[in-house]
């Protein structure tokens, strides 16, 4: 019983066996029957896995490139998703036949061919477009060379310097590269130099215009070797248009905003206290949604930052103007009364020291009168001296000394006015504050600006 089932299970997978190998036949001959007699002749002995010129130097392989759409440029990542065919010739001369025409075949065929293995160096994420199916092309020409083309959409890194956005310029780069062939196995070239790559153009770009654009052929150096590397440069240039319109014009008719409180009363603190918050608040969101569409990183100070903070710094200016303004409008009011109240106290003082001396003057007076009555040769002698006056008038009885309060106050009024004018706060009409201003923030805005632009432009 036991070798009746044994003898069971190997019939059984002998019977498996053949029915597989005679479907494998069966596959082969389809698979035969589908291929036309010349490549029947020349996939005949042909490996796939085995280069061009495996014995005898390396295969030359010759790139051309068809930009179809650069879609989006993204500040933030720093990179560029673009949709490129590419094109590549190498001459096969397994693939040699007879005849004058090429065979174009289809693109499912590139399975049994060998192809570069060429990869694009700096892509974060590619494709290759399958409706409806595969976009690939080859066609082989009859002297035995090979044309592949392919249409891939990839997203490339892209190094940029931002200090000077959006009046910036940018330099993009391709580069394309063989994964596992180094420069003894396989030589990449442009097959018409800065002519190989077409379609820009024709572009049509939503911030960006394309200024120049040109390619080189390099060396890639690793560890494991040299290899092979093209590179495709082309020099993005921002159109600052938009910019100008969306956030230089509003954020410079913010700051003429601002300056309406210079021609509002000094007294209408509600009114300009209104203007001065509304306007930064303003400037502050504009600033924020500046950023929104850039890269978080402290090491760019843009050229669009630089411009915002002029104009937050004016319009802030333009608010502390005012509380200047206003504090010295008190300081001024209370340095009145204060002054006011010093003047009537040296009028009194001045008054008192004037009655002093009459006072003083009238007892002298009268102590003298009574000894100058007995005798009559002091008077003698006082008329004989009158006329001796050299102006003749009577001389004054006694010189009264000088006051040094008047000379205090004189000294006290010199370093008051001498402080008044090094002390901002103390000014002689703090109305005139609003007058400098009206002037002066505008002048100095201006002057700004032809600094700002004259930079970032020009240098």
């Amino acid at each position: 019983m036991a070798l009746f089932v044994s003898g069971g299970t190997v019939f059984t997978v002998l019977l498996i066996s053949r029915l597989l190998e005679s479907s494998m036949l069966n596959a082969e001959v389809k698979e035969g029957e589908i291929l036309p007699p010349t490549i029947q002749r020349l996939m005949k002995g042909y490996n796939k896995y085995l280069r061009p010129f495996f014995d005898n130097g390396p295969v030359t392989v010759g790139m051309s490139l068809d930009i179809a759409s650069i879609d989006t440029i993204s500040e933030i990542n720093m990179d560029y998703t673009a949709t490129i065919f590419l094109r590549q010739r190498w001459t096969d001369e397994r693939l040699v036949f007879e005849g004058n025409k090429s065979l174009s075949l289809d693109g499912r065929l590139v399975e049994l061919l060998w192809v570069p293995d060429t990869f694009i160096v700096d892509s974060k994420k590619s494709f290759l477009h399958d409706i409806t199916v595969e976009n690939r092309l080859i066609r082989i020409f009859p002297n035995g060379t090979v044309l592949y083309a392919l249409r891939i959409t990839t997203t490339v890194a892209c190094n940029m310097d931002l200090t000077k956005y959006p009046m910036d310029k940018q330099t993009c780069t391709l580069q394309l590269e063989s994964w596992g062939y180094n420069i003894n196995d396989v030589m990449f070239y442009w097959t018409r130099g800065n002519e190989s790559v077409s379609g820009l153009d024709s572009l049509q770009l939503a911030q960006y215009t394309v200024e120049d654009h040109y390619t080189s052929v390099s060396e890639a150096i690793y560890e494991t070797g040299h290899y092979p590397k093209l590179v495709f440069h082309f020099e993005l240039k921002r159109s600052i248009l938009y910019f100008i319109l969306e956030t230089y014009v509003p954020s410079s008719l913010l700051v003429v905003l601002s300056w309406v409180s210079f021609w509002i009363s000094l007294s209408s603190v509600p009114a300009r206290i209104c203007i001065g918050v509304t306007t930064v608040l303003t400037m502050t969101t504009l600033m924020m949604g500046a950023r929104t569409s850039l890269p978080n990183a402290n090491c760019f100070i843009k050229a669009i930052d630089v411009y915002l903070g002029i104009c937050f710094s004016f319009i802030f200016g333009a608010l502390i103007e005012y509380a200047v303004a206003h504090f010295c409008t008190l300081t001024h009011s209370d340095a009145h009364m204060l002054m006011y109240g010093h003047h009537m106290h040296d009028f009194d003082d001045e008054m008192n020291g004037i009655l002093t001396t009459i006072s003083t003057h009238n007892r002298a007076k009268r102590r003298k009168e009574p000894a100058a009555t007995p005798s009559s040769a002091p008077a003698s002698t006082e008329l004989a001296v009158r006329p001796s006056s050299p102006s003749g008038s009577e001389p004054k009885p006694e010189a009264s000394p000088p006051e040094p309060t008047n000379w205090c106050l004189t000294v006290l009024a010199t370093l008051r006015k001498i402080l008044r004018s090094i002390n901002c706060c103390h000014v002689e009409n703090p109305h005139h504050i609003d007058n400098y201003s009206r002037v002066t923030f505008p002048l100095s805005f201006v002057m700004v600006n032809l600094l700002y632009w004259t930079y970032y432009l020009y240098f």
